[in-house]
């Protein structure tokens, strides 16, 4: 029955009674040390805590709890710092060089990928025919001046012709005398005539030198070969017309010059009207004007002579080749194209969501994959429009069908000056980081 009142160990009341209130057996005594009873069943003055336990590690965990909080602020401050993308490449100027005048091409100065400097001869042209433009132009030049200086002659001589018979006559070898200097003028232009007929002779003949092999070879056809032969021997004969059209201009200034003598003699003469003095004028300012179109023409020659060199604009590298030796080309036909290296930026498609702390200005950092290093810059500009109003089809959402899609803007990010952008080429792809803050 003792063992039914047992309470358990330390239950016992104020007066040494167990629950029931019945006093409590003395434990009987042990001879020998009881075995060990589980830890959770110690006292609690007996348990040990963790802490008391290993003091270094709450110490090393309280450390470490610290600098990882510190770590994470300080990783979340550098990464809302700065906005990035790697949808960004970058861009340059592309010049396109086109041809202004039509001619065959009889050299080519350059290949692609080759650097070339500013004013340097990229393609020559057949120069022949526009040299012969330009003898002509001179010649029409020559005797537009002599028929604007002979009308200009003809204003005083028709003004004195209503004064007395004595300065009718004294006008008379004044006209005769502007006869003999414009038929002078005359036998000029006869003679740039015989070298235009030359010139055209010996381009003729040079045709025929050139034919003759591919004719004998079956590289043309024979009428093609007697074609040119016709046409040289057609322009030796212009040679022989010009030489007897100069022989008649010089017949032409002897015959002006006995007029002179002529005039000397001549005691009478007619009273003219006024109206002929105004039509005299009249007939010198048209004739001034068609010299000074005469020299417009002469000028226009020389810079097609001129255009026969295509040169480049800038120094750069050639990008695109599409012209070889013994091509027709057109004016307005792209031959090349040279793309400077000394002005270089990086276009960069943020989505609208990051622009929001964006500032011109603000310090880039750019990273390009071809070269493996960072490059520093800063933002130059933002763009009128998105991406996608600047498409050749730009989405009409007034037709309803409307789907929110982050749209991208282009940012101009120009390199800081002092950054040795030599091997960067427009079109490689780059990372970009703008700190904002």
């Amino acid at each position: 029955m003792a063992r039914d009142i047992e309470t358990e160990p330390g239950k016992v009341d104020a007066g040494g009674y167990g629950k029931t209130g019945v006093a409590a057996a003395p434990p009987p005594e042990r001879t020998t040390p009881p075995a060990a009873a589980p830890r959770h069943h110690e006292p609690p003055a007996r348990r040990r805590s963790f802490a008391r336990e290993h003091p270094f590690a709450l110490v090393v965990g309280s450390v470490l709890l610290v600098i990882a909080a510190i770590g994470g602020v300080w990783l979340w401050n550098y990464l809302s710092s700065y906005e990035s993308t790697d949808d960004a490449e970058i861009d340059g100027h592309i010049y396109p060089i086109s041809a202004r005048i039509p001619g065959r091409v009889t050299a080519v100065n350059f290949d692609i990928n080759q650097p070339v400097k500013a004013g340097q001869a990229l393609v020559q042209l057949d120069p022949t025919d526009y040299k012969v433009a330009l003898e002509r132009a001179k010649a029409d030049l020559a005797e537009a001046q002599a028929d604007a200086q002979a009308a200009s002659t003809q204003v005083p001589i028709t003004r004195t012709n209503t004064g007395s018979q004595t300065l009718e006559s004294a006008a008379g070898v004044r006209q005769a005398e502007a006869a003999v200097s414009a038929a002078e003028q005359q036998y000029i232009a006869a003679q740039a005539r015989i070298r235009e007929a030359e010139a055209n002779y010996v381009k003729a003949q040079k045709d025929v030198d050139r034919f003759r092999p591919l004719v004998a070879k079956q590289e043309i056809s024979q009428q093609q070969f007697d074609q040119a032969v016709a046409t040289a021997n057609a322009l030796s004969a212009s040679v022989d017309t010009a030489r007897a059209n100069a022989d008649a201009a010089q017949r032409q200034v002897n015959e002006a010059r006995a007029r002179v003598e002529q005039a000397r003699a001549q005691q009478a003469a007619t009273a003219s009207a006024p109206q002929q003095i105004a039509s005299q004028r009249a007939r010198a300012v048209s004739e001034q004007a068609k010299a000074q179109s005469e020299v417009t023409n002469v000028q226009d020659a020389m810079l097609n002579l001129q255009y026969t060199t295509i040169a480049s604009p800038v120094a750069g590298i050639i990008g695109r080749r599409a012209v070889e030796v013994g091509q027709q080309i057109q004016p307005g036909q792209e031959l090349m194209a040279v793309v400077p290296l000394t002005d270089l930026w990086v276009t960069a498609n943020y989505k609208e969501t990051q622009l929001r702390n964006m500032r011109v200005g603000q310090a880039v950092t750019v990273h390009v994959d071809a070269v493996d290093r960072d490059f520093k810059a800063h933002v130059d500009s933002f763009p009128a429009t998105s991406g996608s109003r600047m498409s050749l089809l730009p989405p009409e959402n007034a037709t309803g069908n409307f789907v929110k899609v982050v749209q991208r803007l282009p940012v101009k990010i120009v390199f800081d000056s002092g950054e040795d952008t030599k091997r960067l080429r427009p079109g490689m792809s780059v990372e970009t980081k703008v700190w904002i803050k």
